[in-house]
């Protein structure tokens, strides 16, 4: 008779809760495992109801304000990830943007990573990071370049590790099979859309909601609509740039800074359109609007495409300026009868945590047979 299988579950970090970490929730209740992670704070695992877990974090959770300035230790991730002994497990299913997938297994191991991205910083926003980082020049640019240039040696090299890949979208399908050469099946991530009700009763505001980070873009939505005052813009969330958007914000755009999840609902429910300037790898947020029955305004690229029907549940802008975005909230407005409630609900219900659990489910156990068979 064999043993039981025996599956280890690694993770970045566990710091905020984002969408990586409805992720981790949604894998560990299918394939209920030890949990290895870089740092975590427990009151986030915890709410993830994660709290029982037993958990390996690694040496560098153990140093002071950690939580704070863990992304400061870049350098020693992937040193800190390979001292994890996975040699207990049969199973290894690495959840990953950064490191996780760099663990150690053997030939008598099977290793599926569920990768949102390769990690970013090092490869396609390498330029963007060190010029909005203000490290193209000097002496701490050049540790910084140096320091990158490690981060992608390494990560080449632990990018053969997996057996498998599953992506998030097929935007990162692509980047995945560009950076490591390996091809990734798609299973998007868990929305938890039965969360979200819809609402037919739209009110005359527009809304944007993110962390306020340079990629997205959150000053050019604010921008685009002061130079529309005759618009409301409603801006929820915080974050380094949060100066640089007050600062673009005329009359007619409020900041609200971080709400608290029911706050941010009822403006998603309310709003006439949901605005969305990044190019996301996935984007959870536009998905939760179209469940609230809200048409999305988005950028067109990244995740957004796979997200949004174009002229049923949203309108695509196809630059990043606020120009652009300017003449897409035009078109929106000429054809707002066209955005029904209900088509935004049933198309984000395509992205719900049951279909993604059936689909990760349905892939890990065929590819777990696989890997017994072979053993046999």
């Amino acid at each position: 008779m064999r043993k039981e299988i025996k599956t280890a579950l690694v993770h970045d970090w566990v710091v905020d809760i984002g969408g990586a970490e409805s992720c981790l929730q949604s894998i560990h209740k299918l394939y209920p495992s030890d949990l290895f992670a870089l740092v975590c704070r427990r009151e986030s695992l915890e709410k993830l109801g994660l709290g029982g877990v037993r958990l390996e974090t690694s040496f560098l959770d153990k140093l002071p304000n950690i939580l704070n300035n863990y992304r400061n230790y870049l350098l020693l991730f992937p040193y800190a990830v390979e001292r994890f002994d996975l040699s207990p497990y049969d199973v290894v299913i690495s959840s990953s943007h950064a490191c996780a997938k760099g663990v150690l297994t053997s030939s008598e191991q099977l290793h599926i990573c569920y990768c949102y991205t390769p990690i970013r910083y090092a490869w396609d926003l390498y330029a963007q990071y060190l010029r909005e980082a203000g490290l193209e020049t000097g002496l701490k640019g050049l540790v910084a370049k140096w320091i990158l240039h490690y981060i992608r040696l390494w990560d080449s090299a632990a990018a053969g590790r997996p057996d498998y890949y599953v992506a998030i979208s097929n935007h990162i399908a692509r980047r995945i099979k560009k950076t490591y050469g390996r091809v990734a099946a798609v299973i998007y991530p868990p929305v938890d859309v039965n969360n979200f009700t819809i609402n037919e009763n739209k009110k005359d505001f527009y809304l944007a909601a993110s962390r306020m980070v340079p990629y997205k873009k959150m000053d050019l939505i604010a921008t685009a609509f002061s130079a529309m005052p005759d618009k409301k813009l409603v801006i929820i969330g915080d974050g380094p740039d949060f100066k640089k958007v007050k600062a673009a914000s005329g009359g007619n755009v409020q900041l609200l800074g971080r709400q608290p999840t029911p706050v941010l609902k009822d403006y998603l429910q309310r709003a006439k359109a949901f605005v969305f300037a990044a190019e996301e790898d996935f984007g959870i947020l536009p998905v939760e609007a179209q469940a609230c029955g809200t048409p999305v305004i988005a950028y067109g690229k990244g995740g957004a495409l796979e997200t949004v029907t174009e002229g049923e549940t949203g309108v695509f802008f196809r630059e990043q300026t606020a120009q652009s975005l300017q003449s897409a909230v035009a078109e929106f407005e000429k054809n707002t009868a066209v955005f029904a409630p209900a088509a935004c609900r049933k198309n984000a219900e395509r992205f719900s945590k049951e279909r993604f659990e059936r689909e990760f489910r349905e892939f890990t156990d065929s590819k777990i047979k696989e890997f017994l068979a072979g053993k046999s």
